[in-house]
C-alpha cells in the first residue's frame, strides 16, 4: 500500500519531502508533506482516492492543524561541552535517551520549526546522526455541535444528552429502552463506548499488530532498518517497491531530512528471518540512490515513537482522561469542548498501554 501511494507522487515527478505511517489491524493514516500548486495537488488527491484500499484523502494544509515531528539526534560532544548542550537542550526542552564519553543523544518533539531551529543551534556541538519522522498532523477540533465528533460524545456521557436532543445537527438516535444507538461516522477510528469485553477485535485499533518482538520457530521477528538515501523525486517509491515485489508487510515507516543537506533517513520495521532480510539488504544497496542500510536489530539502539491521539471526552470526564495522560508523561496538545489531543513519545510498549486505557473513552483519531 505505500509503494502506491508513492507511486501516485513519483509518476508526477513530486518529491515527498516527508512522510510518517503506522500501520494498525485494519487501518492506517499516512501523513505525507509535499510542496506544489493547489490545481496539480488536487488532481494528485483524485488519483489517491481512485485507489481500492484509500477511504480517505484531506489536505490539512489550510486548515487549523495539530502538528508535530519527533527528532533524534546524536551529538559529538567532550564531558567538558555537556553543560552547554544541555542549556541548549532545556531551551528546546529536549530529553536526553543516550549518553557515552563522547556522544549524547537527544529527542526533541514539537511542530517542525522547532525541530529546525534545535537542530540548527546544535549544529555547532557536531552532529553524528539525525533520524527525524517527518511531520505528523491531526486537524483541530471546532467548538459546538457542527464538529465531527460531537454527537459521539453527547451519546457517550450524560451531561451532554439534553443538548443533543435539543440540536438536530447531532447523530444520536434515542431509542425505545432509554439507550443510544452508535452515532454514525464519515470517517476515522471512532469506536463505541461499550464494556471492554464487547468489543470485537475488528474494531480496536492494536498499534502491536504484527510486530514480532520474539523469534517464533521459523525465525520470524521484526526487524529495524536505518536506510540513508538520496532526497530526490520518487527514491521512496523505487525503496517500497523492492520491499513490495519481494511481498514485505512494511510495519511502520519514517521518512525525514537526514543530518547532510540533499540526503533523507528511512527508518522502517519489517518482519522477516535473519537471512531474508539480509537478502533484502543487499537488494537495497543495488539501488543508486542509496548510500547505507543498517539492520538494527541487533544492536544497542534508542528508539522512539510519537503518537498524536484524539479522544472523546466532555468536560466530566476530561480530568480523568489528563490524569491518565499524566501518568504516561503525555502532554495535551488541542482540546475542545468534546475532545482531549495528547501527544506521546516513548516506545511502542508505551503507546500501546496509553491507547489501551483511553480506549474506554473513545477513541475519535490515532496518528
Amino acid at each position: 500500500m505505500i509503494n502506491r501511494i508513492a507511486g501516485v507522487f513519483a509518476r508526477r515527478g513530486y518529491n515527498i519531502e516527508s512522510l510518517a505511517v503506522g500501520l494498525n489491524k485494519d487501518k492506517a493514516l499516512f501523513t505525507i508533506v509535499v510542496s506544489g500548486t493547489d490545481r496539480v495537488l488536487k488532481q494528485v488527491i483524485e488519483q489517491l482516492n481512485k485507489l481500492v484500499n484509500v477511504l480517505n484523502v484531506e489536505d490539512l494544509s489550510k486548515e487549523p492543524q495539530v502538528e508535530r515531528e519527533l527528532m533524534l539526534i546524536k551529538l559529538s560532544v567532550e564531558p567538558d561541552q555537556r553543560a552547554d548542550v544541555m542549556f541548549v537542550a532545556n531551551v528546546f526542552r529536549a530529553k536526553v535517551v543516550d549518553i557515552s564519553e563522547n556522544s549524547l543523544t537527544l529527542e526533541v518533539t514539537g511542530d517542525p520549526g522547532k525541530i529546525v531551529a534545535a537542530q540548527r543551534n546544535l549544529s555547532k556541538f557536531g552532529i553524528e546522526e539525525i533520524c527525524r519522522t517527518g511531520k505528523i498532523a491531526l486537524r483541530r477540533e471546532k467548538i459546538g455541535a457542527t464538529a465531527r465528533f460531537w454527537g459521539f460524545s453527547a451519546a457517550s456521557y450524560p451531561d451532554l444528552v439534553e443538548a443533543s436532543r435539543k440540536n438536530p445537527l447531532t447523530s444520536v438516535n434515542k431509542t425505545v429502552n432509554g439507550s443510544f444507538d452508535q452515532p454514525s461516522s464519515a470517517g476515522g477510528d471512532v469506536y463505541p463506548v461499550e464494556p471492554y469485553e464487547s468489543l470485537s477485535m475488528n474494531q480496536v485499533l492494536d498499534a502491536h499488530w504484527g510486530v514480532l518482538d520474539d523469534e517464533d520457530s521459523s525465525g520470524l521477528r521484526s526487524h529495524t532498518l536505518s536506510i540513508l538515501v538520496n532526497d530526490c523525486p520518487g527514491v521512496l517509491n523505487i525503496i517500497t517497491g523492492v520491499f513490495a515485489r519481494r511481498g514485505y508487510s512494511i510495519q511502520s515507516l519514517a521518512v525525514g531530512p537526514a543530518e547532510k543537506e540533499g540526503i533523507s533517513r528511512i527508518t522502517t520495521v519489517v518482519p522477516g528471518t535473519d537471512e531474508s532480510i539480509g537478502k533484502l539488504v543487499q537488494q537495497l544497496y543495488k539501488l543508486i540512490d542509496v548510500h547505507k542500510v543498517d539492520d538494527l536489530t541487533d544492536l544497542p539502539f534508542a528508539e522512539r515513537e510519537l503518537m498524536v491521539i484524539k479522544v472523546s471526552g466532555n468536560t466530566a470526564a476530561r480530568r480523568e482522561i489528563l490524569d491518565i495522560g499524566n501518568i504516561f508523561r503525555a502532554e495535551c496538545v488541542d482540546l475542545s469542548d468534546h475532545t482531549v489531543t495528547l501527544q506521546l513519545t516513548g516506545d511502542l510498549d508505551k503507546m500501546v498501554a496509553l491507547q489501551r486505557l483511553l480506549e474506554p473513552y473513545g477513541i475519535c483519531e490515532v496518528c
